[in-house]
């Protein structure tokens, strides 16, 4: 069983659709797990039978190709959701990059709750529908974008979907600094970059005084104009 009243997330997740009653109807049918960076929940292929709110950390949604290799198709942070309601395959793997909370359903539990609760299924359809636009802005920044504009557009999305941990009301002001939840060379992996790369294309953002980086995980955005013209 889950505690909804102590998630930290739950202004921000599918579940901010619920009341009092519905969000105590929906503790009965979850329960909190925690993930260790490396461990996956979703496998590539296999049939949905989970979906999760993800409380904390970071992880990666991949794929693998024929001979082998990992593509990473997206990431997910705090309040994201996970997995594929009303049945089917799973396209992709969901894996820890950092350690990680999530919330988890059966997703029969979940689909027979969202049934009852029209409210929720019209959160997750919005949801859904704001996935898939970022799904094409994901193809559009590995396929078609320099190094520069790969790591200004990631940076900027980062600022948008970390959530601040100070904060407890939903605000869509993006961050100004946060610290990167994940090693540079995560960054490198999951942009199809080398960490040679990203290492340069922060230190170029540093000198042009388009970021500040004051520890080696720590990211202040002192010119956001600068940045979405990066990413343009």
């Amino acid at each position: 069983m889950t505690d909804c009243s102590t998630c930290v997330v739950r202004n921000r997740a599918i579940c901010a659709a619920l009341d009092k009653e519905e969000l105590e109807a929906l503790n009965l049918i979850g329960r909190r797990r925690t993930l260790t960076a490396g461990e996956s929940i979703i496998w590539e292929g296999d049939e949905s039978v989970l979906v999760a709110n993800v409380i904390d950390g970071v992880l990666k949604l991949s794929t693998g190709s024929q001979d082998g290799r990992e593509q990473i198709v997206g990431v997910v942070y705090p309040a994201d959701f996970i997995g594929r309601p009303f049945g089917g395959n799973t396209s992709h793997s969901v894996t820890a990059i950092t350690d990680a909370k999530v919330c988890l359903f059966s997703r029969a539990d979940f689909d027979g709750f969202a049934n009852d609760h029209p409210a929720l299924e019209h959160k997750l359809l919005r949801r859904t529908l704001t996935e898939l636009e970022r799904t094409r802005k994901w193809m559009t920044l590995l396929g078609r974008k320099s190094a520069e504009e790969k790591l200004a557009a990631f940076l900027l999305d980062m600022s948008e979907r970390l959530v601040d941990p100070g904060c407890e009301t939903v605000t869509d002001e993006p961050l100004a600094e946060f610290d990167l939840p994940f090693s540079r060379q995560h960054v490198a992996d999951i942009l199809g970059l080398t960490i040679e790369t990203v290492s340069r294309q922060f230190t170029k953002m540093k000198r042009d005084g388009v970021v500040a980086l004051p520890s080696r995980r720590a990211v202040a955005i002192t010119n956001r104009t600068a940045l979405e013209d990066l990413a343009a």
